[in-house]
């Protein structure tokens, strides 16, 4: 009954202005605000402080410091060979699964399209026909910076505006299409085997997605698919590398391309990851 009455609240509410409201809040520098803030969400959602890399709350400068808090140089290693494809967040498996022709699941009974997720090109889309993807969920008490799953060369970024309802498993199981409602970036990657694509689902109270290529970028509920200047910094990745980070929190979608790579049996919805634990494998590379 609950998630019925929250998804339901979400149509009746304007979403970018309460997420607008949350990114203001989430920038309050007054030093005992914004202190009360940070210990009230540690608390709420029992945070696991002992790999943050700065002292809580004092040395952060708001709130939003703190959800996209940097984590000490030993906390998340790099696991597995060059072949290895690791986890890019910490956060909950929603689903991982065969890519069926054009459609991807979204949950028991729901599913969407490529071409919908990704609104690009169907040369870019048709590259991951028939492969794999793995959708999963940052809790707010997870670490909020999203890292490379691999090796290879950053070769292009969108924005697409969208919606913004939540992406809790509530809403996951009942509105359709959530996924390609939403907002979200899309980075598409070449690798020696093949390409990559990483999406970044914008959510309700996700006040903005930054990476180090466009800095801060923020909602929009309408316009046309942007593709974003990436020549601020190198395009060259390295696995476990950082690729941005969600002002408050949301989902991430991993796209493999058919017959190039496989996930490991234990990625499977529920299942809990840590930034560079190996969730997959690469086909090797025919000589």
């Amino acid at each position: 009954m609950f998630a019925r009455l929250f998804v339901a609240f979400q149509y009746l509410v304007p979403r970018h202005w309460l997420t607008a409201l949350i990114w203001r809040v989430a920038r309050i520098r007054h030093t005992a605000t914004k202190n009360l803030l940070i210990r009230k969400f540690v608390a709420m959602f029992d945070v696991d402080l002992d790999d943050v890399l700065l002292r809580v709350p004092e040395e952060f400068e708001t709130f939003n410091d703190f959800f996209i808090r940097e984590l000490n140089e030993t906390a998340r290693p790099v696991e597995g060979d060059h072949s290895a494809v690791v986890s890019p967040v910490d956060g909950t498996v929603s689903m991982a699964a065969n890519i069926t022709g054009n459609s991807i699941i979204q949950a028991k009974g729901l599913d969407y399209s490529l071409q919908d997720l990704l609104a690009t090109d169907l040369d870019s889309a048709g590259a991951f026909l028939d492969g794999s993807f793995a959708t999963i969920y940052l809790a707010p008490y997870n670490y909020h910076r999203i890292h490379s799953p691999i090796d290879g060369e950053l070769i292009s970024a969108s924005y697409i505006p969208g919606d913004l309802f939540s992406v809790n498993q509530a809403t996951v199981s009942t509105v359709r299409g959530l996924f390609r409602r939403n907002e979200r970036l899309v980075m598409h990657f070449r690798t020696k085997t093949g390409p990559v694509a990483l999406v970044f689902v914008g959510a309700l109270n996700v006040g903005s997605i930054s990476t180090p290529w466009t800095g801060e970028i923020r909602p929009r509920k309408r316009g046309v698919v942007e593709a974003l200047n990436l020549s601020g910094c190198s395009t060259a990745v390295q696995k476990g590398g950082l690729l941005g980070w969600f002002n408050m929190g949301s989902t991430v979608i991993l796209l493999l391309p058919a017959n190039q790579g496989t996930w490991n049996e234990s990625l499977r919805p529920g299942a809990t990851l840590r930034v560079g634990e190996v969730i997959g494998q690469f086909a090797p590379v025919a000589q």
